[in-house]
């Protein structure tokens, strides 16, 4: 057990040492708001405050864990390198800035609450966020300083046991759209074979002629290959479905196909799987419960996890509605345009709703790679792309943390526009292996 001593508490401090402690170190903890109890207390303690006591490990609070309501305001993000001119006149400080400020900042989203410049598909952007400007959206930064916190303690308090955490990854799967050519129906399918006809695009329309004849296997049915993957390399998936009216942003084959059925039903037989909420539950958050409720018909059990389609989120009505809904698990945290930590963290956290100043029970799983944002966004030859998730699946294993990947069908199906990436999935699989 540590004894915190602060002098005062709310629920953002609260939320905060739980995340911090409880779960990420693993420890218990007890706030104490006298100094008294704190000066005779024999055992692990911590003074978060304005002002140190004693002797006793220290760390300076800023007050933004008291605070109410949101102002336009960033917490200092320090370079751990850059540390000794601040401990020359600050000697008694352990840290040279308030980690649990910044975890707060971080994982609440704070940044998301307040005025910024939305992408062309209504998204906080990567470069909107001080992660990016500030330079550590390739690290995660809150896993760190728990990290460091937990090397200060272990050598202060030796006796203060923390339990093991091991480095996990999961691979997730987004179905927007389980076939190229297949089950489109009568309407979709000439109207593709006319518009390919008026760009003169006879390979296409010799494509899905064959496949729709059963000559060719349609090129967006990679599941095979994605089972055997999972499979030889005994991977932890999970499969999101897009069940959505179609639309200019939602594209899926219908739900009430068989053929969209049976293969949902396959896939849940051996994966967990999740709604895939459409880019127009967004705007019309009563979809979401039909979309859901499509899904708990084809699986037969209750759906509890999701992912919005194109990512879209927004604080805190997105997650509202998905409480509402009686989601327990989003895995939505992630940027389009930018790989790294959105949250600055490589582990799952609970939901704070800024605007209602309460911990939430929807828990969040941030992705730290999608295919879509190396091969669009930052224009990644598939030769490339290990260069650069390399570093990511370091930094998650240094602090044993869990590597998830946001990957689609049909990106292994070696066809416009992913020629050349049929095999840059599963060598992100073998190199994320613990």
């Amino acid at each position: 057990m540590l004894l915190i001593y602060t002098p005062a508490s709310g629920p953002r401090l609260r939320y905060t040492f739980d995340l911090v402690f409880r779960e990420l170190m693993g420890i218990d903890y007890k706030i104490t708001h006298s100094q008294d109890e704190f000066i005779f207390h024999t055992g692990a303690k911590l003074n978060y405050s304005e002002a140190p006591i004693g002797n006793e490990l220290f760390i300076y609070a800023t007050g933004f864990l008291l605070q109410r309501g949101i102002r336009d305001q960033q917490p200092a993000i320090f370079d751990w390198m850059d540390t000794k001119a601040f401990f020359a006149t600050h000697p008694k400080f352990i840290l040279p800035f308030d980690p649990f400020s910044c975890t707060f900042y971080m994982v609440s989203r704070y940044e998301e609450y307040l005025p910024h410049k939305r992408d062309e598909h209504d998204r906080f952007d990567a470069h909107e966020s001080l992660a990016w400007q500030k330079g550590f959206l390739h690290k995660p930064v809150v896993n760190i300083y728990a990290s460091k916190l937990r090397e200060i303690l272990m050598q202060h308090f030796p006796d203060l046991k923390f339990p093991e955490r091991k480095y996990r990854y999961t691979s997730t799967i987004d179905i927007d759209n389980a076939w190229a050519h297949l089950e489109k129906g009568i309407m979709r399918t000439g109207g593709a074979l006319l518009r390919s006809l008026s760009q003169f695009n006879f390979k296409e329309i010799f494509d899905r002629l064959s496949v729709l004849a059963g000559r060719k296997q349609d090129p967006y049915d990679t599941y095979e290959k994605l089972f055997q993957i999972q499979q030889n390399y005994q991977l932890t998936c999970i499969y999101f479905f897009l069940l959505g009216d179609y639309g200019v942003n939602d594209k899926n084959v219908s739900v009430s196909r068989k053929a969209l059925q049976s293969l949902i039903k396959s896939i849940a037989d051996y994966n967990e799987v999740g709604i895939h909420p459409s880019y127009a539950s967004n705007s019309q958050p009563e979809r979401l419960k039909l979309e859901q409720s499509r899904l708990r018909k084809v699986i037969r059990r209750d759906v509890t996890k999701s992912r919005q389609h194109f990512l879209k989120l927004q604080f805190p009505a997105t997650y509202r509605h998905l409480i509402d809904c009686d989601i327990t698990d989003d895995y939505t945290m992630g940027f389009a345009s930018q790989i790294g930590f959105r949250a600055g963290i490589c582990s799952s956290f609970l939901f704070y709703d800024l605007d209602n100043e309460q911990s939430t029970s929807l828990r969040i799983h941030p992705f730290v790679v999608m295919d879509a944002t190396l091969r669009f966004y930052m224009k990644i030859q598939p030769a490339e792309v290990l260069s650069y998730v390399l570093p990511l699946i370091k930094e998650v294993k240094a602090v044993n943390g869990h590597f998830m990947s946001l990957w689609h069908n049909e990106t292994i199906c070696n066809r416009k526009p992913w020629e050349g990436w049929q095999d840059v999935y599963e060598e992100v699989v073998k190199a994320a292996q613990p």
